[in-house]
């Protein structure tokens, strides 16, 4: 329903512009590259993509910290200008989960602190409210018992705890939507499962809408409820979780399962049949298919030639790639 629209992307190009010695135009880094998609109240997306593929960069845009050179965002019914930066009213309606926890935390400021402070600068409540609303945000994420926390600055904790108090922090004001830029990828292999199912039991509970940033498609199957597979600043496939882990069409999107790592020591030699060769530059991007250069299944003369418009082979999975043109 067009009432359950929480976030709708059309058309988005992010480009940012080369100088030589400073002064002198020399082209453009095309970070985002024609993507468009919508988010609905409650929704978790993944967006799946390697090194450089421009998946963060689409998020930093979505928040205002990147310019949008064509296209258009639109939040909860407003349009983002895209040019003066992200709006105050954007601030306290979409919290932000950094992927570095330690680097994300003020290292001088208490837990306390640390959760006042955007309640501070949005005029968020009274000074009870606050508190009240600390103490809330700290049970949620399980930092118990609360008071053995408040106190605390950020290198008393783990990482795993200081993860928490970042989606702690990035939930106290109540926000409609939650960006969080890989997440897990700096924490022990032991505890990622945990954040994820602690991120989408809250997600859950307050019908949040997330947009979840990755390189490991084999986190999406614990986390969200439609995946886009990002390659060379373009979305090539996008579909449900379950339709892109059990259907997978591109090519791209092939290598990326057939690279997730097999905990089954039988299977530690196994041959993995992974494109050879690296992403493309993004100031001078292949012609055609981004990805032809490196497909084992191009089609000579045409994959080169022309972009692939986005496909329908099956409801609702769609992909950019010639191989299902018919």
């Amino acid at each position: 329903m067009e009432n359950d629209l929480l976030l709708s992307v059309k058309g988005l190009h992010t480009w940012y512009e080369l100088r030589k010695w400073g002064f002198f135009h020399a082209g453009y880094v095309r970070a985002v590259d024609g993507v468009t998609f919508d988010l609905r109240k409650g929704e978790a997306l993944t967006v799946v993509g390697e090194s450089g593929s421009g998946k963060t960069t689409l998020l930093k845009t979505i928040l205002g910290l990147a310019p949008v050179t064509k296209g258009e965002i639109v939040f909860s019914g407003q349009k983002l200008d895209g040019k003066k930066g992200s709006p105050g009213w954007l601030r306290s309606q979409v919290g932000f989960v950094q992927q570095d926890p330690y680097g994300a935390l003020p290292p001088f400021m208490t837990v306390r602190k640390i959760l006042l402070e955007p309640m501070l600068i949005n005029k968020f409540g009274t000074a009870a409210e606050r508190e009240q609303r600390i103490r809330e945000v700290l049970e949620e994420v399980r930092l118990v018992p609360v008071n053995d926390f408040l106190g605390k600055f950020p290198h008393m904790l783990s990482g795993g705890q200081q993860q928490r108090l970042v989606i702690a922090r990035a939930l106290v004001l109540q926000p409609s939507l939650i960006v969080a830029d890989e997440p897990v990828s700096m924490l022990d292999a032991s505890v990622r499962v945990e954040i994820l199912e602690l991120m989408r039991r809250i997600q859950k509970a307050h019908s949040l809408g997330v947009i979840y940033i990755t390189h490991d498609l084999s986190t999406v199957r614990y986390f969200s409820e439609r995946v886009f597979i990002m390659y060379a600043a373009r979305v090539v496939e996008r579909a449900d979780v379950n339709e892109i882990i059990h259907n997978t069409l591109h090519p791209y999107t092939k290598a990326l399962l057939n690279a997730i790592p097999d905990p089954d020591p039988e299977n530690a030699g196994r041959y993995r049949d992974v494109p050879a060769g690296e992403p493309p530059s993004l100031v001078r991007p292949p012609s055609g298919c981004r990805f032809h250069p490196r497909c084992p299944a191009r089609i000579e003369g045409l994959c080169e030639a022309e972009v692939p418009p986005p496909f329908e082979p099956v409801k609702d999975h769609f992909v950019e790639c010639w191989l299902y043109r018919a």
